[in-house]
């Protein structure tokens, strides 16, 4: 049996799917405890319900993102570690970079010659290895982090929202900036979607909001969509 023929055993699906069946029940039990918290502080039970609905529709493409690198994954590394890693961390791009790294330490590339099942073991450590880390920092320090907001926003709640915002900000600023330059140079492409989505977000917000409210829980999808489609657009002419 070659490697692929042993990673895509009924064993390693059953024991993928454990963890899978984990993280699913995590997420009912934070649903759980998210209307929880809304009774005890008295919210607009529609609040929830619709912010719900706003992330579920603003993760379909990056979920189609994902669905398609996973596809890619099963192919070199079989589909119950493509299935789990990407289930339970769901970084396309990180995943597919640790595996490429684990076979790179083994001396080959990633399902190329020479991509024994050694090298596959190599490949399964470093995407686990990989994605450790932050479940441990989370698992450990969380609880001084929450301590450390407090701390820092002192009690005021407009202050905590100013700074939760700009710290938003400054996260999707860095990952943005990575996309738009690569070896020292500006990207047309990533810099092309990531200015028409944000442009198309403003004037969604600013002329279609305001005589459609309810367009506004579809806002960032929209404009991710506008944000794609003005790339592929614009590759498709300079090709």
């Amino acid at each position: 049996m070659d490697y692929l023929a042993i990673s895509n055993l009924p064993i390693f699906w059953l024991l993928a799917g454990i963890t899978v069946v984990v993280s699913a029940v995590q997420t009912i039990l934070y649903v759980r405890q998210a209307n929880k918290a809304t009774k005890e502080c008295h919210l607009d039970p529609q609040l929830p319900k619709q912010a719900f609905k706003i992330g579920l529709i603003s993760a379909i493409g990056p979920a189609c993102g994902v669905f398609i690198v996973m596809v890619g994954l099963m192919s070199a590394i079989g589909g119950p570690i493509a299935w789990l890693r990407l289930s339970i961390i769901g970084a396309a791009a990180t995943e597919l970079s640790a595996a490429t790294m684990g076979a790179t330490a083994a001396g080959v590339e990633l399902g190329g010659e020479g991509y024994t099942l050694s090298v596959l073991a190599v490949s399964w450590f470093a995407m686990a290895l990989n994605g450790a880390g932050w479940l441990v920092f989370t698992g450990v320090a969380t609880p001084g982090l929450e301590k450390l907001r407090d701390k820092m926003s002192g009690g005021d709640m407009g202050w905590l929202a100013v700074m939760s915002a700009a710290c938003s900000i400054g996260i999707f600023g860095y990952l943005n900036a990575n996309s738009m330059v690569k070896a020292g140079s500006l990207a047309v492409g990533p810099t092309i979607a990531i200015l028409s989505g944000a442009l198309s977000m403003m004037a969604i917000g600013r002329f279609v909001v305001p005589k459609h409210p309810k367009l506004a829980e579809y806002s960032l999808g929209i404009a991710m969509i506008v944000g794609i489609a003005c790339a592929i657009l614009y590759e498709s002419i300079a090709a």
